[in-house]
């Protein structure tokens, strides 16, 4: 059965004349990074109180404790898998034009994708709350916690999405753009419960896109909006599905 689902999916692509991923924390799971929500998730185990705006304003030494612990210490030494890998060589192929990741793990980008909107922000940059100067997250910054703005002396904050903070502008309208075009949407690892991203795929399906889906179980989208769902590991598919799909064309 998932022969015939893999052979779906591969015609979908091989068909579209605009391919876009759209990625989610189960496509990192394989490289390490433990999904945030569910019943293993992150927050499970810390109160995810200070990744709030009003907190990190507040008790901004308090926060970067365990910011640097958790996205530096510990999802930095996070590495590309084969998922992130077979996107990128379909990307270098042609077979797809995008990706929009909920992730801020960089992941994508070290396994040598170009065209990557990051809908969430990234945590390999820091932004000075004062003057809005931008940083990579060095080292030498993060010796000393909270980080200041060489510039200014402002506290630093990383340049990804806080709870109570908008989605940036670009992303969102890069995000929706791709929506509005995309023939093939590939769901990867996604749930489906994170307002507003998980709105991006059933826009695109509402625009015509044909939804292919890769998840270790169902998820929101599997019976509402899922054309080919492909069930198992993210790694295990798409290395399946790369390599079936460059054996066609």
């Amino acid at each position: 059965m998932i022969s015939e689902k893999i052979n779906q999916a591969i015609e979908l692509i091989k068909n579209s004349s605009h391919t876009t991923a759209f990625t989610g924390a189960g496509i990192s799971v394989e490289s390490g990074i433990p999904p945030f929500r569910g019943e293993n998730g992150l927050w499970s185990k810390i109160d995810p109180v200070f990744l709030d705006s009003r907190y990190f304003y507040r008790y901004p030494e308090k926060s970067w404790k365990l910011i640097k612990e958790i996205f530096y210490d510990f999802f930095g030494k996070a590495r590309p898998n084969n998922a992130h890998y077979a996107l990128a060589e379909l990307e270098n192929k042609g077979l797809l034009n995008a990706i929009i990741t909920q992730n801020i793990d960089n992941l994508h980008q070290q396994a040598g994708s170009k065209e990557v909107i990051e809908f969430h922000g990234t945590s390999r940059r820091l932004v000075c709350t004062n003057c809005g100067r931008q940083f990579e997250a060095t080292k030498e910054l993060l010796d000393i916690l909270p980080p200041k703005c060489i510039n200014c002396s402002g506290i630093l904050k990383p340049d990804f999405v806080f709870f109570g903070e908008p989605i940036p502008e670009s992303a969102s309208s890069h995000s929706f753009k791709e929506a509005e075009i995309a023939d093939v949407f590939v769901l990867i690892g996604t749930t489906g419960e994170i307002q507003p991203a998980s709105t991006i795929p059933v826009i695109a399906k509402n625009n015509g896109a044909r939804i292919i889906e890769i998840n270790i179980k169902a998820s929101n989208y599997t019976n509402s909006i899922t054309d080919v769902f492909l069930e198992g590991k993210a790694t295990e598919i798409m290395i399946n599905l790369l390599n079936l799909t460059l054996k066609t064309i």
